[in-house]
């Protein structure tokens, strides 16, 4: 009589290397999972300046460092922005004192929000 275990490697013959590839990729699966990089979220860093826009373009001067930076806001229509600054500083070219919280790289703050601190003529 043959025993259960023969029977079934006779009926079928490929479940062991089934099983045995089964487990293989569990581990390869296992293993790679854990080495994918984890995405840190940074906080934005607060910046004090003045924001000037003309020809399209809009500009951050930093107050501490006076380090000239592109500015780009991922969060924000940019016609309304435009409508924004022109309705406070009534032409281009004209700096807004503001506060500024975003991310620095490169020449570009990508700004998460602002802050207008100071509006000219309004007195303090």
């Amino acid at each position: 009589m043959l025993d259960i275990r023969q029977k079934t490697k006779t009926i079928f013959p490929s479940l062991e290397g089934l099983r045995g590839g089964f487990f293989l990729l569990l581990i390869i699966t296992a293993c790679g999972l854990g080495t994918k990089e984890q995405t840190k979220t940074v906080a934005p860093i607060q910046y004090t300046g003045w924001w000037v826009y003309g020809e399209g373009q809009h500009i951050f001067k930093d107050e501490e460092t006076l380090g000239e930076w592109e500015l780009t806001f991922p969060n924000e229509n940019r016609q309304e922005l435009v409508e924004l600054y022109l309705a406070v500083c009534e032409m281009e070219y004209f700096p807004m004192e503001c506060n500024m919280q975003g991310h620095l790289q490169n020449d570009t703050l990508e700004v998460t929000d602002f802050e207008i601190t100071y509006i000219q003529g309004c007195g303090e």
